[in-house]
């Protein structure tokens, strides 16, 4: 392996000047804009985008707006436009300051972008990076946006981004008696597609409500396939602050589900655990209330459990895959197993069927066995919309 690439495997997970793409001239759909201006030129133009929809250093709608396209308006996902609000918040409709463009919270209560919210709109465009994680959010809201442009025929154009966990698909298929805004569709935790790919899935496996089919146009990536090592430039959430906490969100967020904490409100969220009940082992830590995070779980509370935030990154296709041994261990530890999960855990999950398996004292491995037929069904599926 080229040394230089492993040295920069192995470096922290730092954004900013650090944090280079370790896939050589990676260029998401955002930069081309040959292939899409002509889609948007004399057209009103809505835009679901937050603070990853960016040209190099400039944001996307700047970047629009000087090249004369009609911005009518901008729909905000969870964490709002500038990506600074915190779990589960809702946002306000408000007026971008800097430009005097309406951003229309598609948040909360008001999710699908309605008739009158399209009225005066020709065109819509997605650009919002992912994680390929089924419980974060941003592809529940490119469905809904998706689902309001079929009903009021519309185009919708995707600017498709690389996926910092598309290399590998794992994890139980959602039962979708356990459908939820961080579970929409029966697919693994780790589905493996850029978003592009995913809109793509919706429309040819019927997967939009009421049978709908939207007419999508996906701009695609240039020089990325799903072995590609990439760096996500710009934090996807205030709670995704590095590649470390991207990296280990998909075996970590099962604690949401739990009485620990998975670290809101230190400055290591997604990369550690702990609760004030488990064992001493040297490493604690404090969840303190913050702007994003104004009510974390164990909120003052000295917290005992795992530092994770220094294990090494994976390369991609030699092994990645859902860790459940910090969960199986972690329960094993905790004095009160009967208060251990809460309900919240089947809709991370996505079904009740791995928490009792955990209880039962299954191995990790038999679990994973259990996973097997519903991934090899879902990866079957999934090769069909592939780009990359």
């Amino acid at each position: 392996m080229n040394r230089i690439y492993l040295i920069c495997i192995l470096l922290a997970g730092l954004f900013g000047e650090t944090s280079a793409q370790y896939a050589d001239h990676v260029l998401p759909g955002a930069t081309q804009t040959a292939r899409y201006l002509p889609l948007l030129k004399n057209k009103r133009v809505a835009m679901m985008v937050n603070q990853t929809a960016t040209i190099d250093h400039t944001h996307l709608v700047d970047s629009l707006l000087k090249l004369h396209i009609k911005i009518q308006k901008i729909f905000s996902p969870e964490h709002g436009f500038r990506g600074n609000a915190g779990h589960g918040e809702t946002v306000a409709n408000s007026i971008d300051s800097a430009t005097g463009i309406p951003i229309v919270s598609l948040y909360g209560q008001h999710r699908k972008a309605t008739a009158a919210d399209l009225k005066d709109v020709d065109i819509l465009l997605f650009d919002i990076q992912d994680v390929g994680t089924r419980f974060f959010t941003y592809i529940s809201s490119l469905q809904e946006l998706m689902e309001s442009a079929a009903e009021n025929k519309k185009t919708l154009v995707i600017l498709d981004r690389p996926n910092p966990n598309g290399d590998y698909v794992d994890g139980p298929i959602l039962d979708t008696a356990y459908r939820s805004f961080i579970g929409m569709q029966p697919i693994p935790i780790v589905h493996g597609m850029t978003v592009g790919e995913y809109a793509r899935m919706l429309n040819g496996e019927h997967m939009l409500s009421k049978g709908l089919h939207c007419d999508i146009k996906v701009i695609p990536c240039e020089n990325y396939s799903h072995k590609t090592f990439y760096r996500v430039p710009i934090k996807p959430s205030p709670n995704l602050p590095n590649m470390a906490a991207i990296n280990l969100y998909s075996s970590l967020c099962f604690f949401e589900g739990t009485a620990l904490s998975l670290g809101r409100g230190t400055d290591k969220p997604f990369q550690v655990y702990g609760s004030p009940l488990l064992p001493d082992k040297g490493f604690s830590f404090i969840p303190r209330a913050s702007a994003t995070n104004p009510t974390p779980v164990l909120k003052d509370q000295r917290c005992y459990g795992v530092d994770l935030s220094n294990v090494p990154e994976t390369v991609p296709h030699l092994g990645r895959k859902i860790e459940l041994k910090w969960l199986i261990d972690a329960y094993h530890a905790y004095p009160d197993k009967s208060k251990f999960f809460i309900p919240f855990f089947s809709k991370v999950a996505g079904n009740t069927q791995l928490q009792q398996q955990i209880i039962k004292g299954m191995s990790e491995a038999d679990i994973r066995k259990s996973w097997e037929p519903g991934l090899a069904k879902f990866k079957a599926i999934r090769a069909k919309y592939l780009l990359y």
